[in-house]
């Protein structure tokens, strides 16, 4: 019985990653317009992207399945791995922002930790997407959902205890580190990127043009 409870975790961990890898909203871009999404404005392969290039009707398609991506690990764990499930949702995070079938690109992972969290701990979801909708009214979505991410862990732990802890933290490494890794070595700004990247998601303080 042990063993078949580590093999369901294991499956689950992998099959979180392999979900999150998927990159839908890429694959959906190419079948609408033909576009690669690594080649376009910043190269972030999301829902962003998806958008400026195929329009509303692609990006909610693609928006439902990215969220499932994030539900599937976690799923499969089921309630009673409570360690399990919080590392499926965070492989399926990092599956998304580090792509395999992309080589490695990949997008910002919001979407898949949405999905994740709407399984494991609701409140961690609704304060994600606070942080999105008030950074996007105020023209920063990277800055709202900045501090989203500051007070994901105690407003997940407060509501679900300890799983909500854990799947916070679980999601947290993968967004945070895409953030600072970014799509490509910072050139040309100095160490100061980094703030900027943390801050704002882009090499420098300023919005580069559209």
């Amino acid at each position: 019985m042990p063993r078949t409870r580590s093999l369901r975790s294991a499956l689950a961990i992998v099959a979180g990653f392999g979900a999150g890898a998927v990159p839908v909203s890429n694959l959906v871009a190419r079948r609408v317009k033909g576009v690669d999404l690594r080649t376009f404005g910043t190269g972030t392969v999301s829902g962003t992207g998806l958008f400026r290039v195929a329009g509303a009707g692609p990006l909610v398609l693609a928006g439902i399945i990215e969220l499932a991506k994030g539900a599937a690990g976690p799923l499969i764990a089921g309630r009673g791995r409570p360690l399990a499930a919080p590392l499926a949702a965070g492989a399926a995070v990092a599956g998304h922002n580090w792509s395999p079938f992309l080589g490695g690109a990949g997008g910002r992972g919001i979407a898949p930790a949405l999905g994740g969290f709407l399984v494991l701990a609701p409140a961690g979801a609704a304060t994600l997407m606070a942080g999105l909708v008030a950074g996007r009214l105020g023209g920063e979505t990277a800055l709202g959902c900045l501090v989203a991410y500051v007070v994901l862990v105690p407003v997940a732990s407060h509501f679900h205890g300890r799983l909500g802890r854990d799947a916070a933290v679980s999601m947290l490494v993968p967004l945070v580190v895409k953030r600072l890794v970014g799509n490509s070595a910072p050139g040309g700004y100095g160490a100061s990127v980094y703030l900027w990247r943390l801050l704002f998601d882009r090499d420098a303080p300023r919005k580069p043009p559209r």
